[in-house]
């Protein structure tokens, strides 16, 4: 008789499960991860460049249209006051020619959206003192929007002796090219505007789309100033230094009030972005302050700069507006800066 014998189910012992059996694997290996983070390493250094591009872009782009609104803005004054405002305009506290002068910039305020501002400007007297909210701001240190690139990193107001002075800017008057003033005869230099000029449209025998109302500046630049040379030459950037003068660290182009070059103008002695370097700063140089000579003449190198890579924007007196790359020939930046220089110029690149 055969003899059955029950089957007892074959059992594994516990500790014989290897361990990666036991439990679902949940999560990455070290391996995993570090491989995860070096795609997306790669894919933001892909990425980057794009986006930085795109964001300087938009921000050339703005800096374009508040340069149209400006340029707008001249023409606009024109039309009601029957002139072009000049670059520096005497107050009657002050002598005729002598004193601080009010900018293009302040004078045309009321075409910018800015009438609230204007209306607070006593402009038959020195902007010094004039405040706001009953005193208790300057006036010359109000921030002005359509005068600020958004590249500008120096978009904050000045401070002196701990108060809040002045505000600066990035578009300024073209103020010609090399000789800008003369006290004595009165004359102004070749460029749109100059101190208590009255200009008109007809005056630009050029042509409008010929001529430069604005460049882009960069603020907070140091500079010379008052040198008070006779009839100083055309200089190099390499032979500035040699003309010396009062210099100040990195006040230019920071008082949007004052009709002084060096603050709210620009010259065509060197080409967009030419580094002038004096004391390992790049620089700009004002032979006279105007309003504080009534003899010596204002010559001044004061460069068109920007922070967009390779180039500043330029508005017309048509009220076009242009991106002018850095290595434009130097007489033909030089010609556009001239109201009647019976020159042929094209700015188109």
């Amino acid at each position: 008789m055969v003899r059955l014998h029950k089957m007892e189910p074959h059992v594994t012992p516990r500790h014989a499960v290897p361990s990666h059996y036991a439990a679902q694997r949940i999560g990455f290996t070290l391996v995993e991860l570090l491989v995860v983070i070096a795609i997306i390493g790669t894919l933001i250094a892909l990425l980057l460049p794009a986006v930085q591009a795109a964001r300087a872009a938009a921000r050339r782009s703005s800096c374009a249209s508040s340069m149209r609104q400006m340029a707008l803005a001249m023409l606009n004054f024109e039309s009601a006051q029957g002139k072009f405002p000049p670059s520096w305009a005497a107050t009657v506290d002050g002598m005729a020619h002598n004193g601080d002068g009010w900018s293009a910039q302040a004078q045309v305020l009321p075409y910018l959206e800015e009438s609230g501002l204007y209306d607070n400007a006593d402009f038959k007297k020195t902007y010094n003192g004039q405040g706001l909210s009953g005193g208790l701001q300057a006036l010359s240190a109000t921030r002005v929007a359509p005068l600020l690139c958004p590249s500008e990193p120096g978009d904050r107001v000045r401070i002196e002796a701990g108060v809040a002075k002045h505000y600066p800017l990035n578009y300024a008057v073209n103020a010609g090219v090399w000789f800008v003033y003369d006290p004595v005869t009165r004359r102004g230099g070749e460029g749109a505007f100059y101190p208590n000029s009255r200009l008109r449209s007809g005056d630009f025998s050029d042509g409008l789309s010929k001529t430069v109302a604005w460049a882009e500046v960069k603020a907070w630049t140091a500079y010379y100033r008052n040198a008070a040379l006779s009839n100083p030459a055309l200089p190099t950037a390499a032979e500035v230094c040699g003309l010396k003068g009062d210099f100040k660290k990195d006040s230019g182009h920071t008082e949007w009030v004052d009709g002084r070059v060096h603050q709210t103008g620009v010259t065509a002695v060197f080409t967009p972005n030419t580094r002038v370097i004096c004391n390992g700063l790049d620089v700009d140089w004002s032979n006279q302050q105007e309003g504080k000579s009534a003899t010596v003449a204002t010559y001044a190198a004061v460069t068109a700069r920007s922070y967009h890579e390779q180039g500043v924007n330029v508005a017309m007196m048509d009220g076009s507006v242009r991106f002018i790359t850095d290595g434009i020939d130097v007489n033909t930046w030089r010609a556009a800066f001239t109201r009647n220089g019976a020159e042929y110029v094209s700015l188109d690149q």
